[in-house]
């Protein structure tokens, strides 16, 4: 497994690159893809609105192509009641991490 801290770009001896796995994995991980909510560059986007006792609530869904790995991971680990847990083995979070922080626009 290649550290989420090495250039994700470097070839490797297998079929496709890590990132190449992860942008596989964003797109659909286990059923439903976090491209859906994330949108395909994992920046920050209004999934719904809604009236709740006479108010307009929204759902927004955070951006994630800026965090650190840790919070990352974590975030995917955790129980939430809008986002699903996919049990993605750590080779698979580090391939969507290093997917998805390619993404970030500020640094491209």
């Amino acid at each position: 497994m290649q550290d989420s801290s090495q250039d994700s770009t470097q070839d490797t001896d297998g079929f496709i690159t890590p990132q190449e796995y992860g942008a596989n994995l964003y797109e659909n991980p286990r059923g439903i893809g976090c491209v859906k909510c994330h949108g395909k560059d994992g920046e920050e986007t209004l999934l719904a609105s809604y009236v709740h006792k006479g108010k307009q609530r929204h759902i927004i869904v955070p951006r994630i192509n800026n965090l650190a790995f840790e919070t990352f991971k974590v975030a995917l680990s955790k129980d939430s009641g809008v986002m699903p847990k996919y049990n993605l083995t750590d080779e698979e979070i580090n391939a969507i991490y290093l997917y998805i922080t390619s993404r970030n626009k500020t640094f491209r």
